[in-house]
């Protein structure tokens, strides 16, 4: 049976946005630029350490975001790629850290043993380092048709969201918060815009900063991003106690036996899920101006919202 959404629109209608194709299309593409961008080298350990998690799949929703809002300022997935790219090795860096014995201690990501499990935990520290440090090579060496100074906006707006003032402070806050039950919602709120959101943030404001866009643009994007990105981690909170491990691809129910300060656990399942809601909605608000050319931005805001793992 062919499925309603997949049938070609009346003629004089617009199509109906397909989220599911879109992403199929983006992170096909994002795979095979993944693929091409990290060949493998000597030493060899070294670099299969590093394509081993870089290549191990996922949603690859950042580099999408990425991509998405360069398309939708009017630029090109082209000049956007390398940004794209190096994004995911950011983000797969802070991952195989994150999984690490002196950090969240996981053995599994994403359906795989992590890093250290299968390379050692020496291997897998300098995997991670490789790809942080490979990521600004990749921006500043592959972009192509893209004013410096924009360039130059990007890789510092990366370091930002990868330093003390981003992704590693939000990640020292919540190493000193395990175990603690009286977190306040500030102190949360501190660690995931930080630890997540920053990241996040920045793959929308990439994008756009590569295609040339305007402040008030940048700013309604930032603001969308720091929605989404909040809504991210409360979801992610919310399958940490419902979804199993084969859902979430990661060991289910960690935070709880690390004493984690979590949403649920400030709020509970209920109230978490509302708030979300609500960030989701105000995410979207953001892109009223940009009519359907935003539907994949806010689709995948709906997604966030929505995921299952």
């Amino acid at each position: 049976m062919v499925k309603t959404d997949e049938l070609p629109a009346p003629k004089g209608e617009a199509a109906v946005f397909n989220l599911k194709t879109y992403l199929a299309e983006q992170k096909q593409l994002v795979e095979e630029a993944l693929e091409r961008s990290l060949p493998l080298a000597y030493p060899e350990k070294i670099y299969e350490a590093m394509r081993y998690s870089l290549l191990a799949g996922g949603k690859r929703l950042r580099p999408i975001l990425c991509l998405s809002t360069c398309t939708l300022m009017g630029g090109t997935v082209a000049m956007a790629m390398p940004t794209a790219c190096a994004l995911e090795m950011i983000h797969t860096m802070s991952l195989i850290h994150d999984d690490l014995p002196a950090m969240d201690n996981d053995d599994y990501r994403r359906g795989k043993l992590t890093n250290h499990k299968v390379y050692g935990e020496d291997v897998a520290i300098l995997a991670g380092d490789g790809l942080l440090a490979y990521a600004f090579e990749y921006v500043a060496t592959e972009t192509k048709n893209v004013p410096p100074q924009r360039i130059v906006q990007v890789v510092a707006r990366l370091g930002r969201a990868v330093s003390a003032a981003g992704l590693v402070g939000g990640q020292v806050v919540d190493l000193e918060c395990e175990g603690n039950s009286e977190v306040s919602l500030d102190t949360l709120n501190y660690i995931h815009t930080h630890k997540t959101g920053a990241l996040l943030e920045t793959c929308v404001v990439s994008g756009a900063i590569l295609a040339g866009a305007e402040s008030s643009d940048l700013e309604k994007l930032s603001r969308y991003a720091q929605n989404i990105g909040l809504a991210f981690q409360i979801v992610d909170d919310i399958l940490d106690i419902t979804a199993t491990q084969e859902q979430l691809g990661k060991t289910a129910g960690k935070d709880l036996v690390a004493k984690k300060a979590t949403y649920p656990s400030l709020w509970g399942l209920e109230s978490s899920k509302v708030q979300a809601k609500q960030l989701i909605e105000a995410a979207n608000a953001e892109l009223a101006d940009y009519g359907k050319k935003a539907e994949p931005l806010r689709a995948i805001a709906n997604f966030i919202m929505n995921r299952d793992r």
